[in-house]
């Protein structure tokens, strides 16, 4: 384990600048900084979808998320880490194959909405939807493992998917865009 913060302000970054998990100091306005901040805002916003009422095996998966999420963030907070690895995609997979079976295939496009539960999760599912853009930002400038990319892009694909069951399972159903609501 690192070190335990015994005082949380430290005015290092007072002056705009931020420590990196190595150790070296960049600007609060990194690409670096931006994609793993985002990663821990995306981890926020899953924890307000835990905050919600939801089936057993749903929150073990999020739960489950949230401390990868944090494993990712590690990994973009140090350059040259590896902390997410082909088996936690795997799992992502794995987990959007079993929620995706029990769903009618897509044939409108779905707004966010279908309930509290639902809501939350689309705005995760957003946030992490930023994360990946950021994270693909910083690896045009910076080394970023492929890995940490396609988690994210995974698991926004597993928050849509996850909104749709909540949808169903609150009674609300799916909120489905009118695209002829302004023909006539």
């Amino acid at each position: 384990m690192g070190n335990r913060l015994s005082k949380i302000y430290t005015r290092t970054g007072d002056d705009g600048s931020t420590g990196l998990g190595d150790g070296n100091r960049v600007g609060k306005d990194s690409a670096r900084v931006d994609a793993y901040g985002t990663v821990d805002e995306a981890n926020s916003c899953i924890g307000l979808v835990l905050a919600s009422e939801l089936p057993t095996a749903i929150r073990d998966q999020l739960v489950a998320i949230q401390h990868q999420m944090f494993d990712l963030g590690g990994e973009l907070c140090i350059p040259g880490h590896a902390a997410i690895f082909d088996a936690d995609i795997d799992r992502l997979e794995l987990w959007l194959d079993g929620h995706n079976d029990g769903l009618p295939a897509l044939k409108d496009f779905i707004l966010p909405g279908g309930g509290e539960a639902a809501a939350r999760c689309h705005i995760a599912r957003t946030v992490v939807r930023r994360a990946e853009r950021e994270t693909v930002a910083l690896s045009r400038l910076e080394a970023v493992r492929p890995e940490a990319v396609r988690y994210l892009n995974r698991l926004s694909d597993l928050l849509f998917v996850l909104a749709r069951v909540l949808a169903r399972a609150s009674g609300h159903g799916e909120v489905i865009w009118n695209h002829e609501r302004r023909k006539g």
